[in-house]
């Protein structure tokens, strides 16, 4: 097993193709012979410290929370506990103690996981430049492998509840009777591999409609930050256009920072929205 090591950086000369690549290169972790598992370091670690971080957050507020006036910051993740929870009464409707507190977790570490996109693009790959690491991408949610993780982990869940509020007998006869009903005996037969066919197609779309739409938003805004960042690089390289371009690089920078940080709560409130209503879908009977 290796960490990948090679390739080339913006700090060695070359062109904007190569700044793009370096950028969205992850630091990545090859596991066994003719890389049998790629594994990309970056994401898992940055994912790991921000579900840490907010573990420790939410916990140590709890443990400080008064039952008088609260703080600044206890009112704020109250505000933040009371607008969830009362997403979940409305949308849920079934008896389940666990959909308040996973959307809670949802919804903060989606939005801490989006929020790195915040920061310079170019500051997270010359800090690990400086600490010899040689990539390093700062949004997890811009790389598939998550996106793809958490869906699957939501898809685990819809199964669980199926079974969990229906029964299992319940949850299979579902798949063959509904949407299409039949009352004869012949009739459910024949309508049974058509139901069968769209349960598959239903399911399968949820945890692939969840992975596209967050990757798909969080990698074009890293990448449109990228592609700002080139307005003085390019202008260095080409016309010495520099001091004109740094203006507008400023103000575009500002714009689309403004703009992504709509992009990014809206991205983790609708994973997480999509995600109780999917679990409440999964607990109802046809």
């Amino acid at each position: 097993m290796i960490v990948e090591s090679t390739g080339h950086s913006p700090e060695s000369g070359g062109g904007a193709t190569e700044y793009i690549q370096h950028h969205l290169h992850h630091l990545q972790w090859h596991v066994g012979e003719g890389k049998f598992m790629t594994i990309n370091l970056d994401s898992v670690l940055i994912t790991l410290a921000l579900s840490a971080l907010f573990l420790l957050v939410f916990i140590r507020t709890a443990r400080r929370a008064t039952a008088g006036v609260p703080g600044k910051f206890q009112a704020f993740v109250e505000m933040v506990v009371g607008f969830v929870d009362g997403l979940v009464r409305e949308t849920f409707h079934g008896r389940s103690k666990l959909i308040a507190p996973l959307s809670i977790t949802i919804f903060c570490v989606v939005f801490l996981m989006n929020f790195m996109d915040m920061i310079p693009v170019d500051w997270p790959p010359a800090a690990a430049g400086a600490a010899g690491v040689p990539y390093l991408r700062a949004v997890p949610t811009a790389d598939l492998n998550t996106t793809l993780g958490l869906s699957l982990m939501v898809f685990l869940l819809i199964q669980v509840f199926g079974i969990r509020h229906k029964g299992f007998g319940t949850f299979i006869k579902e798949a063959f009777t509904a949407p299409f009903h039949a009352e004869g005996a012949l009739g459910k037969v024949l309508l049974a591999p058509f139901n069968l066919l769209l349960r598959v197609i239903e399911e399968l779309v949820r945890p692939l409609s969840l992975t596209l739409r967050l990757f798909g938003n969080m990698y074009a805004g890293e990448l449109i930050f990228i592609l700002i960042a080139l307005m003085t690089l390019g202008a260095s390289l080409s016309s010495g256009l520099t001091y004109v371009m740094m203006p507008l690089q400023f103000i575009s920078g500002f714009i689309w920072t403004a703009f992504h940080i709509l992009v990014i709560t809206l991205q983790a409130f609708i994973f997480m929205m999509l995600t109780i209503v999917y679990l409440s879908m999964a607990a109802e009977s046809h």
